[in-house]
C-alpha cells in the first residue's frame, strides 16, 4: 500500500500535532517551544535516547531496532523553523504569533519525522539505529553546519544521511530526486559605491553614486547570459537598495544588497569573481569607487548517487515507479542539509504538496494529506537500510 496501514491510523494525530506547530512558528534557533515539543513526544514514543541542545537547540533521537547483529545507524533530517512572514489565511491553526508563520512547511516536515519516529518505535522491525535530527535555524542561520560541527555524525554513529521538502505542484503521494546537484548554493552580497555627493542641480559637480549603482545593477544581469556557458544554471539577483534621504540631493553612497546560486564551485567562484570586476571597473569608470562583500553562504546540495538510487528505489516500492521521478530539474533555492551531506553520504528528496501556493508566500500551507506519505518513506528507508536478519 502507498501509506503504511499503522500511520495511516493515526494520520489525525499527526494532524493535531502540524496543526499545534503551525500555530506557534519560531525562527531561526528560537526554538524552545518547537524543540520542547519535539523532545516530549519523542520520549512519549519511548526512544531509546532523546539528546537536545545540539547545533544549539537542536534535538535528536534515537530509536533501536529489535535486532541483535547491527551497529550500523541511518540518520534522518527535518527542520523546525518558520518565516519572518505574516501569515494571510484565516485558518484556524493560523499563526498566534505576529510577523511570523510556517511558509516553507517545516512544521509539516517536523512532523512527517515525528509520524515516523512513532511508528519505529512502536514496530522496531530493523536491525540498528534510526537517528532522527530535528534542525534549527535551515532558513538563512546555517542550523545544519552547527549541528554538523557540534559531533552529530561522530556522536551518533551516523554512517548515511537523508533529508526531504516538500514542493508546492508537485501532486500528492509523488516524489522527485536526483543525483548530484539539486538544490544550490547561495551567498549573500553587498556591495557599496561610494561617490561624491552634492545638489541635484549641480551634477556636474558631484559624482552620481545612484547613476553608477544602475549600470552596475545592468551588467549585472550579464554575468549568466554573456559569461556563463549556457547550459550551466546560475543565478544573480540584486534585491535591496539604499540611497539617499531627499528629493534633491545626489547621495554620497548607495548600498545593493542580493544574492548569487550556483549549482558547482567552479562556476560559484567565477560569478564571485566576474562581480568584483564589474564592481570595481563600472564605479571607476564614473571616478566612483565600488566595493563588494560577501556574507553567509550554503553550499551546493549534492546527493550521493548509490544513496539517491536506494532512497528512489524505497519510494519506488511505496508509491510505484510512476510517482517517482528520478531525473527531476535542480532547483535554484538553497537548503543548508548541504552540509550534512558534506560529511556523509545521502540524499535529498522532494515530496508533493499538491496545489498549495508557493514556499515562502503568505497564503502557504503544508497539506497534511501529504504527511503520511512522508512518514511513511521514512518509516520503510529504515525498515529497508537495517533489515531484520535470521
Amino acid at each position: 500500500m502507498p501509506v503504511l496501514e499503522r500511520i495511516r491510523d493515526f494520520a489525525d494525530t499527526m494532524k493535531a500535532w502540524r496543526h499545534d506547530l503551525h500555530a506557534h512558528p519560531e525562527l531561526l534557533y528560537d526554538v524552545e517551544r518547537t524543540a520542547g515539543f519535539v523532545a516530549d513526544r519523542l520520549r512519549d514514543f519511548g526512544c531509546d535516547s532523546v539528546e537536545t541542545g545540539i547545533g544549539r537547540t537542536g534535538v535528536v533521537g534515537v530509536i533501536r531496532g529489535n535486532g541483535r547483529n547491527s551497529n550500523r545507524a541511518i540518520g534522518l533530517r527535518a527542520d523546525m523553523d518558520a518565516l519572518p512572514i505574516q501569515e494571510v489565511r484565516d485558518l484556524p491553526y493560523r499563526s498566534t504569533v505576529p510577523g511570523k508563520m510556517h511558509a516553507c512547511g517545516h512544521d509539516g516536515h517536523t512532523t512527517m519525522l515525528l509520524g515516523a519516529a512513532k511508528y519505529l518505535a512502536e514496530t522496531r522491525d530493523f536491525d540498528g539505529a534510526a537517528v532522527l535530527i530535528f534542525q534549527p535555524a535551515e532558513e538563512g542561520g546555517g542550523g545544519g553546519e552547527a549541528m554538523v560541527e557540534d559531533g552529530l555524525m561522530e556522536r551518533f554513529g551516523i554512517e548515511s544521511v537523508y533529508g526531504m521538502h516538500n514542493i508546492p505542484g508537485m501532486a500528492v503521494g509523488t516524489f522527485a530526486i536526483r543525483p548530484g546537484p539539486i538544490m544550490a548554493s547561495t551567498d549573500r552580497f553587498t556591495i557599496t559605491i561610494e561617490g561624491r555627493g552634492g545638489h541635484a542641480a549641480l551634477p556636474q559637480n558631484a559624482v552620481d553614486s545612484v547613476l553608477v549603482a544602475s549600470h552596475v545593477i545592468i551588467a549585472l544581469q550579464s554575468i549568466v547570459s554573456r559569461n556563463l556557458h549556457p547550459l550551466e544554471s546560475a543565478v544573480v539577483s540584486v534585491c535591496a537598495l539604499d540611497a539617499g534621504e531627499a528629493f534633491n540631493v545626489l547621495p554620497q553612497s548607495v548600498t545593493m544588497r542580493g544574492t548569487m546560486r550556483t549549482l558547482s564551485l567552479a562556476v560559484r567562484s567565477q560569478i564571485k569573481a566576474r562581480i568584483e570586476t564589474l564592481v570595481a571597473e563600472i564605479a571607476g569608470g564614473f571616478g566612483a569607487k565600488g566595493v563588494v562583500e560577501y556574507g553567509s553562504s550554503y553550499p551546493v546540495t549534492e546527493n550521493h548517487p548509490a544513496e539517491t538510487d536506494f532512497m528512489a528505489g524505497v519510494a519506488e516500492a511505496l508509491v510505484g515507479p510512476e510517482n517517482v521521478d528520478r531525473t527531476v530539474a535542480p532547483m535554484m533555492t538553497a537548503e543548508d542539509f548541504s552540509y550534512m551531506l558534506g560529511r556523509r553520504p545521502g540524499a535529498y528528496m522532494f515530496i508533493g504538496n499538491g496545489d498549495s501556493a508557493s514556499l515562502h508566500h503568505p497564503h502557504y500551507d503544508f497539506n497534511d494529506a501529504a504527511t503520511p506519505y512522508g512518514a511513511s518513506l521514512w518509516a520503510r528507508l529504515i525498515e529497508t537500510a537495517l533489515p531484520l536478519t535470521a
